[in-house]
């Protein structure tokens, strides 16, 4: 990806799923999201971020029958190598900013 850094959304999804041990499915993801953060997502932007995710080739994803009668079919996705880099890449990017920036100028607060 070079200098392209993810955006916030991509940056959320990817940590809510590498807190999954393996995959996981969207809804799973949401609500990873919805309790970490407090905040309510998009359903739909959380699976848009996901494609995206995919087409970078940061996440995979398989569909996978449901269990028991009845159950519908799902979509897991799985944290790829090259996700884990570009996290890795936007959190030293973000430690640089917060570095310069200093907590002085903030008021101390962390």
């Amino acid at each position: 990806m070079g200098k392209q850094y993810l955006g916030t959304l991509e940056q959320i999804v990817l940590l809510a799923l590498a807190g999954f041990d393996g995959d996981a499915d969207g809804m799973s993801i949401v609500e990873a999201i919805e309790s970490a953060t407090g905040r309510d997502v998009s359903v739909q932007g959380v699976y848009v971020t996901l494609k995206r995710l995919e087409a970078k080739e940061l996440v995979s994803s398989e569909v996978r029958a449901g269990e028991g009668e009845g159950a519908r079919r799902r979509k897991y996705f799985t944290l790829l190598p090259a996700g884990m880099d570009e996290l890795a890449k936007s959190k030293e990017m973000l430690d640089r900013l917060w570095t310069r920036v200093g907590l002085q100028r903030l008021g101390g607060r962390a």
